[in-house]
């Protein structure tokens, strides 16, 4: 099997596209074909503009496709560091570790979890395994928040990625983890998460996106889909800490459907600019989600997060709590929407995005909203950005403590009320000790 031309200009090269999918003819006919649609569609839409809603105030400048192949085989002594550091948290019901676009390791479930029709395996197997589900579910919720151009790139190269489904009344005590590595420098990764959960099922799964080098430079189009049936609860946690020269855009879309629960949580840290879309969609009576996100933006990282909360049914509840932490010359843009539709009342939804300004550079801009088409509902947005409080930054100082320890012990207290709406204290240790690290770096 021949490796793609890495001579190859840029993303957007056709011979590149060709030479990828002639290793994907051992594949289902089905998805050759929508790889090809989702390439057509990808080189018919234009790039975005800040003249674009979606794009307002963006940086669209910082996304280049050129200078990028696509992924290729690290080397060994890389895949050794690699699988040496994918042991993030001590007890898991099962793990995949990728490096670009190759497996690296399967942990499986245990046979008494697949006995009861649970499924996990690398999407790749998925594919051809598992085909009905994968053409029922597979990047089958719109784009609706300005990357329609980068999900149909995604759609086209993806190859890599997480399949996870959980039968009817399953529930899963420990959580299931994916680690998703970059490959070389000047690489491209398209990793792909698509959890399903049916009715009444119990799952928590944890992606941690990574770098082999802190300074790697990297583009990464990174798409999950998570499915949460009546009376479901899902647990979706995503760490990402790319290295500092990368470029990376995060879609993510979650469909609630009746009584179900989903909590998300969004941990960004790396990355010269990072673009991340959540649309949260309220389909079932009943339906109760979280939105959660922690940013850590230093030097001059910019993190750019758009949210749209759509509540199509009646009663139900969707609670967005955005918080950045800002140091050096950094730069945050939030833009989020809760729409209501006019079959949803008694709608109860909330978006909040606070902002801690750790430097007199750094900068938070935030843009809230809501479309309200019903007129029973209780929805409210606001966001708010500050400084360090100076009694309480002094006061440590006075004690002793080192100014850089002070502001991290600060920016823990700003994060608390994130990290603690957290059930699993592993998972939110570890979130932890990523944040401490970024202050280390």
């Amino acid at each position: 099997m021949t490796q793609p031309d890495s001579t190859a200009t840029g993303l957007a090269n056709t011979q590149l596209f060709e030479d990828f999918l002639a290793q994907q003819q051992d594949l289902p006919a089905w998805w050759i074909e929508q790889k090809r649609a989702q390439w057509a569609l990808f080189q018919s839409l234009p790039l975005p503009t800040r003249k674009d809603e979606e794009w307002r105030f963006a940086n669209v400048n910082a996304i280049q496709l050129d200078g990028f192949a696509l992924s290729a085989p690290v080397p060994d002594s890389v895949e050794t560091e690699i699988l040496s550091r994918s042991n993030e948290l001590a007890e898991t019901a099962g793990k995949l570790v990728f490096a670009g676009d190759k497996l690296l390791e399967l942990q499986p479930i245990s046979d008494e979890l697949a006995a009861q029709g649970i499924i996990w395996m690398p999407l790749s197997q998925a594919i051809v395994e598992h085909e009905e589900l994968l053409r029922k579910h597979f990047m089958a919720q719109p784009i609706k928040l300005g990357s329609e151009k980068f999900s149909a790139l995604h759609g086209a190269l993806c190859t890599s990625g997480t399949f996870l489904y959980v039968p009817k009344g399953v529930e899963i005590d420990l959580p299931l983890v994916a680690h998703h590595w970059t490959g070389t420098d000047g690489t491209a990764l398209f990793p792909h998460t698509l959890l399903i959960a049916e009715d009444h099922s119990k799952v928590t799964l944890v992606d941690f996106f990574d770098a082999p080098s802190s300074d790697a430079k990297n583009f990464i189009c990174g798409v999950n889909d998570l499915y949460a049936g009546s009376g479901s609860k899902v647990t979706y946690v995503c760490a990402q800490n790319w290295g500092t020269r990368s470029t990376a855009l995060q879609l993510n879309s979650t469909q609630a459907f009746r009584d179900s629960f989903v909590t998300s949580l969004n941990l960004n840290l790396g990355g010269s600019f990072s673009r991340s879309e959540m649309h949260n969609q309220a389909l079932g009576p009943g339906g109760h989600s979280k939105m959660l996100s922690l940013t850590v933006a230093k030097d001059k990282q910019e993190f750019d997060q758009r949210t749209l909360q759509t509540h199509v049914a009646p009663n139900t509840v969707s609670d967005l709590l955005y918080k950045n932490a800002l140091l050096d010359q950094a730069r945050t843009l939030f833009s989020g929407l809760i729409r209501v539709e006019p079959d949803a009342q008694r709608t109860d939804a909330y978006q909040t995005n606070r902002n801690l300004l750790l430097s007199p550079e750094a900068e938070a801009n935030s843009l809230p909203g809501l479309e309200i088409l019903a007129n029973d509902v209780k929805c409210s947005h606001g966001a708010t950005t500050g400084k360090i409080e100076e009694e309480q930054f002094y006061y440590m100082l006075a004690r002793g403590i080192p100014p850089k320890v002070a502001k991290e012990l600060l920016v823990f207290g700003f994060f608390n009320e994130v990290l603690t709406k957290i059930e699993n204290e592993p998972i939110a240790d570890k979130l932890r000790a990523k944040i401490r690290a970024k202050f280390g770096s």
